[in-house]
């Protein structure tokens, strides 16, 4: 969770065992909206000081992890094998695409073209269908590319899927911000702010443009006393007023780093009298300015628990949002699917596997819990 030492996008995870950072599961299951479990504040010298304040933690566990014997050439050949002929091996093509990192998958793309001068996209395209087919394709793009592939689609043709853009843009590192800025631009020639300043408008427009810059401050050391600074800022230009100073929202959100933002969201229950920030947030602002504010204090409070979330969002009721569902699992899962597993369970008292076995069949749903396992 968080900047530099996640994982990331192109970044090999360790070994697992050295890779698992646990998070505090506490604040999953019990913290008040917007406010770090178990934070409260003592008066030292006039100034506030945070209690049992749970600190904010980067990193998480991974459920897909690079080889260790790793081949390209003889994985392109195993592919290749697999879709030659009639009819398609397809738990060939699960294993290579979730026992890989994306970076190896890559690697087997280039090599696949190298051997047999085929475009292995292009034959998955034609050997693989519907959206078994689009969690192999999703697979063997970098993650930058595929966020900046979802991207598009959110603001291709007639209406916007802000819910897309909310989710990436809110939730990604300044490396990753910038990696999928790269990726837009080679891939359809255009610059990814303008689209998203002709597609969005007003206070959610400046909101997302803010974000796109990939500027946040990288300290991932809290200072406490600008924290409660930023608390009290935050309050003034809400809560305690008429009206409401979006500037100051948008400023503070989109400027500060996870880690700082973390102390900040904990010291501000005690600035606003027993009010969170989120519940400060419902009240001052709506639509999808809202969501998106929202979408940051929840993923900095808890990121596996706003992802946790959002999966169950897409699962729930009838239907399933498969473009979600499918966003999410790619996209973590060699990142910090582990915490995203326990906090779904620790929110909805059954597993995450369970709930796609469920809500998925087939091929699809294959391919998606070898992603998660």
């Amino acid at each position: 969770m968080g900047g530099g030492a996640s994982p990331g996008y192109n970044a090999y995870p360790a070994s697992p065992p050295a890779q698992v950072i646990h998070h505090a599961p506490a604040p999953i299951a019990a913290a008040p909206p917007g406010m770090p479990l178990g934070t409260h504040t003592s008066q030292v010298g006039g100034f506030p000081t945070l209690v049992s304040y749970v600190p904010y933690v980067i990193g998480g566990t991974a459920t897909v992890y690079p080889s260790p014997q790793f081949n390209p050439n003889q994985q392109a050949e195993i592919l290749r094998r697999a879709m030659k002929g009639i009819g398609t091996d397809e738990k060939t093509v699960i294993h290579v695409m979730s026992s890989h990192s994306t970076v190896q998958l890559q690697q087997i793309t280039l090599a696949f073209k190298t051997i047999f001068g085929r475009d292995l996209m292009k034959d998955l395209k034609s050997e693989l269908s519907g959206n078994f087919r689009k969690v192999v394709r999703a697979r063997f793009r970098s993650l930058a590319e595929y966020d900046a592939a979802c991207l598009h689609k959110a603001m291709r043709g007639a209406g916007t899927d802000e819910s897309c853009l909310i989710e990436i843009l809110c939730t990604r590192s300044n490396p990753e911000i910038h990696m999928i800025r790269d990726a837009y631009y080679r891939k359809y020639n255009k610059d990814l702010e303008r689209v998203i300043a002709s597609e969005t408008s007003f206070s959610f427009k400046r909101l997302l443009v803010s974000l796109v810059q990939g500027n946040r401050s990288e300290n991932h050391s809290p200072d406490f006393h600008l924290a409660y600074s930023d608390a009290m800022e935050l309050y003034r230009a809400g809560e305690g007023r008429w009206g409401t100073d979006e500037s100051m929202f948008n400023k503070i959100l989109c400027q500060r780093s996870f880690p700082q933002l973390h102390a900040t969201f904990a010291y501000y229950s005690t600035v606003a009298k027993g009010s969170t920030i989120e519940r400060a947030i419902e009240r001052e602002f709506s639509g999808d300015i809202r969501r998106a504010m929202l979408t940051i204090v929840r993923s900095v409070c808890s990121r596996a628990a706003f992802f946790a979330e959002q999966l169950h969002k897409s699962m729930k009721g009838i239907g399933t949002n498969d473009r979600t569902l499918i966003r999410i699992v790619v996209s973590r899962c060699e990142i910090d699917m582990g915490e995203i597993k326990a906090a779904y369970q620790a929110l909805y008292n059954r597993s995450l596997a369970s709930a796609i076995h469920s809500d998925t069949s087939g091929h699809y749903r294959q391919a998606l819990l070898a992603l998660v396992k």
